[in-house]
């Protein structure tokens, strides 16, 4: 399998080219001129003759071009280039960087193929070229065996290290779509975040604003000191949505570590989140809205965690508007229990709201509310929902490490439960 690619500018790839054949043509230059010195000196010419050396000149300048073709065919141009350097003293210099590139691609089928014939070049080198008075010596094959182990350490080290290096670019590949990933995946969650967090502010607060101002265009019967009550039940609401909104908000603009504020979230203290312990209050705006709740809780409060408890005040919370949207004027029964079952010892809050699902309707959507009778009249005044605060409470009793269902039961009642445990 071949290894990926670096990409290399163009000026880098043709320096990177030239001085690989520059080093070829020397190397095979300098043997060239060896064996012409020591054929002098013995007085003697090559076995075809002086002019040999010429075509053995413009031979070796010949495979010496054709180490350009060495990354696309590796394995021929080693043959090629061995066999050929046989007959061509400045051809050696190219069979070696040719065996040299073969080698980084570490494959031994391969080499062991090149092996017999760089041994028999060596040999038909010592023919053509009689330097000594025999062809194979021990002398001509150590060197031969030598050459070639050396070759192919040289290319085997370079493959190494290429693979290498392409292990730490493709690790640094990975690990830069793996961070953009985690960068994606942190913006999603909080994005997640900040809209259940709106919705759990705004979407109680904004429900009993659209109920009463609702309630002001339809009813004109109402007496002034009754129209006064609503519009500051309206009023209420609307500043205690806008407190909590920014108390939200001051929270996600939060930054670790800057108690002065001087990154947009004020240095005051911001105000508690709600928990369990506020349950009463929240009973209480319900009712002074018109529903009907009733409340029963066992257990202490004092061993729950803020982070559960919050949880547990959110999901009543939502489940409250819920009722007030889809079942106006119902009894909504909310049932919190902190103390463990009977025959357990786990620590969990166990949250049951139910209320009865209006007669005729085969959905809890707003729209298949009738037209009939004072309370269903009142449903319309209220926004239809987006259908996502029981997802959302689902989402948030997981993310606790509890579980959260919902619809009717057998009695025609529509019930949410809901269990958010905790370690003792």
């Amino acid at each position: 399998m071949p290894l990926p690619r670096i990409a290399r500018t163009r000026s880098g790839h043709v320096w990177g080219e030239t001085w690989r054949l520059g080093v070829a043509l020397l190397f095979g230059l300098a043997i060239w001129a060896s064996v012409q010195v020591q054929l002098d000196d013995l007085g003697i010419d090559p076995r075809f003759g002086k002019d040999w050396l010429l075509v053995d000149l413009a031979v070796g300048i010949a495979l010496t071009v054709l180490l350009l073709w060495r990354r696309r065919w590796p394995l021929l141009v080693a043959l090629v280039t061995t066999v050929v350097s046989g007959c061509s003293s400045v051809g050696i210099g190219a069979s070696v960087v040719a065996l040299v590139s073969l080698a980084t691609r570490r494959r031994w089928r391969e080499l062991a193929l090149v092996a017999p014939f760089w041994m028999a070049a060596g040999w038909v080198h010592a023919v053509v070229y009689p330097t000594e008075p025999e062809a194979v010596t021990l002398t001509n094959v150590v060197i031969g065996a030598l050459s070639y182990a050396v070759s192919v350490a040289i290319g085997w080290a370079v493959g190494e290290r290429r693979a290498f290096v392409a292990s730490l670019h493709e690790r640094a590949l990975t690990a830069e779509r793996e961070q953009a990933m985690r960068v994606v995946q942190a913006q999603l969650a909080e994005r997640a975040r900040i809209a259940r967090e709106m919705h759990d502010v705004l979407a109680h607060r904004i429900s009993l604003v659209a109920m009463h101002s609702g309630a002001l265009t339809y009813r004109t019967d109402l007496t002034p000191a009754e129209v006064a009550a609503t519009a500051e039940i309206v009023r209420d609401s609307a500043n205690r949505a806008l407190t909590e909104l920014r108390a939200v908000l001051g929270v996600l603009r939060d930054v670790p570590g800057d108690p002065t504020g001087t990154n947009g979230s004020s240095s005051l203290p911001q105000p508690p989140q709600p928990t369990l312990c506020d349950l009463d209050g929240l009973v209480a705006d319900a009712t002074t809205a018109g529903e009907r709740v009733l409340l029963e809780r066992s257990g202490a409060l004092d061993g729950v965690p803020d982070q559960v408890s919050r949880n547990a005040y959110r999901i009543v919370q939502e489940c409250l508007t819920n009722a007030r949207k889809h079942a106006p004027g119902a009894l909504v029964r909310v049932v919190v229990t902190t103390a463990p079952e009977q025959g357990s010892t786990d620590h969990a809050v166990r949250v049951v709201v139910r209320n009865p699902v209006p007669a005729g309707r085969a959905s809890s959507t707003v729209d298949d509310v009738g037209a009939t009778g004072g309370a269903d009249r009142r449903a319309g005044l209220v926004a239809t929902g987006a259908g996502l605060g029981l997802l959302g409470l689902t989402e948030r009793a997981v993310l606790a490490g509890g579980e959260l269902t919902y619809g009717p039961d057998r009695a025609g009642d529509f019930v949410v439960r809901a269990r958010l445990p905790w370690s003792g």
